[in-house]
């Protein structure tokens, strides 16, 4: 799936959370001086600058399918080589890198395993391939209070909890089926504050990602409605949104 939004929209929507879970991800990953590193589906660079930052730029390389957030990257980082690419086909030869990693997007990918494997193939052999996606499935995500709230007024919505990777054991399972190898799982966590409701309600107007579309196809008064049922529901503010995401690393 590629995102067809401006950069800014996606970072008030989901990358403050993301930024606060590269952090985490970079901790376990501990990528070492002298490495190169991919960004598999790296979006405006929420993990892209940090590993450029650890790395060097000329060591980090990134791919995205949605030529929006390829241009907001190239503009962020010009040192970094950007392609406009999907998982599934990565325009690298093998054995290029020492990691490959993937931060929330293994759910959005037309086939995981493919593009699993493609992350391993371009791996150096006894290299890391990672990969990370919200727990849509425990009700553990950033979004999980919003798609509750639709599956209360609309049961019939499909929501992300069916994506790949998005319950527990499934992220090491389709690492495992790519041919990784030692796989391992864990968590990640990260909180964020909002002001108050409409600071929290806003960034889903903006149309991104799965929620933001499900939002733009109601109808007004609907819309409304969900707004309003989203308001009863979550406390007032200011508050904290706390949120989990899986993780899943295996050597190439």
């Amino acid at each position: 799936m590629s995102f067809d939004v401006a950069a800014e929209d996606y970072q008030r929507f989901m990358g403050r959370y993301s930024e606060q879970l590269a952090v985490r991800f970079l901790d376990v990953l501990a990528p070492q001086p002298g490495s190169r590193a991919l960004d598999v589906g790296a979006g405006p660079g929420v993990l892209t600058a940090p590993l450029a930052a650890l790395l060097g730029p000329a060591a980090v390389a990134a791919v995205e399918p949605s030529r929006s957030f390829v241009r907001a990257l190239r503009e962020r980082l010009p040192e970094v080589d950007v392609r406009e690419a999907p998982a599934e086909a990565l325009p690298f030869p093998g054995d290029s890198f020492d990691l490959a990693a993937a931060q929330l997007v293994v759910n959005f990918m037309t086939d995981p395993v493919a593009g699993l494997a493609e992350m391993a193939r371009v791996t150096k052999r006894g290299g890391v391939v990672a990969a990370s996606v919200w727990d849509y499935g425990g009700d553990r995500s950033p979004l999980s209070p919003f798609w509750s709230a639709v599956r209360e007024v609309d049961p019939g919505a499909a929501g992300e909890s069916g994506l790949p990777g998005a319950r527990d054991g499934e992220l090491v399972r389709l690492l495992a089926e790519a041919g990784l190898t030692d796989v391992r799982g864990g968590e990640l966590t990260v909180s964020l504050p909002y002001r108050d409701f409409d600071d929290w309600w806003q960034p889903y107007t903006l149309g991104v990602g799965p929620a933001g579309a499900y939002l733009a196809r109601l109808h007004p008064a609907a819309r409304e409605r969900l707004r309003q049922h989203c308001a009863d529901r979550m406390p007032p503010g200011p508050g904290v949104v706390t949120a989990t995401a899986w993780l899943a690393v295996g050597s190439a």
